[in-house]
């Protein structure tokens, strides 16, 4: 029987940790670099679960840099400008990590569902990630 080293952690985080660490786990194995901002952005965009484009824009710019004021429960700022937002989210698009519907002004993004971010209830993550040495000793 092989030898395996088990590491066993338990940590207590936040739901905006919880999020993140899915995020930043999700690229990782997809060898997707992403930046702190992007991961600010992508999260809230988690918590929101879908959002009209222009309105989530909004809600992660400097206040004095929106284009309208924004109706979602959740906001941050994240980047100067919406179109720092809209930025960020065709490039999060591009990588499938974000998905747009429709067109013109009535797009909509969410987080795409197949990374199956959770974001509700008691969260335990169970992830099994591991490493078999293929040279014999």
């Amino acid at each position: 029987m092989a030898k395996v080293n088990l590491v066993d952690k338990k940590v207590a985080m936040t739901l905006e940790e919880v999020i993140k660490y899915q995020i930043i786990t999700y690229c990782f194995t997809k060898n997707i670099t992403i930046s702190d901002a992007e991961l600010e952005c992508v999260s809230l965009l988690a918590l929101v679960k879908k959002s009209d484009l222009s309105n989530f824009c909004n809600a992660c710019c400097e206040p004095e840099n929106k284009e309208k004021d924004t109706t979602l429960p959740f906001s941050k700022v994240i980047f100067k400008s919406p179109q720092t937002v809209r930025n960020c989210l065709t490039k999060m698009a591009n990588y499938n990590i974000v998905v747009k519907k429709g067109f013109g002004h009535s797009k909509t993004i969410e987080v795409n569902p197949d990374l199956q971010i959770q974001t509700e209830g008691n969260i335990l993550l169970n992830y099994k990630f591991i490493y078999i040495d293929t040279q014999k000793s």
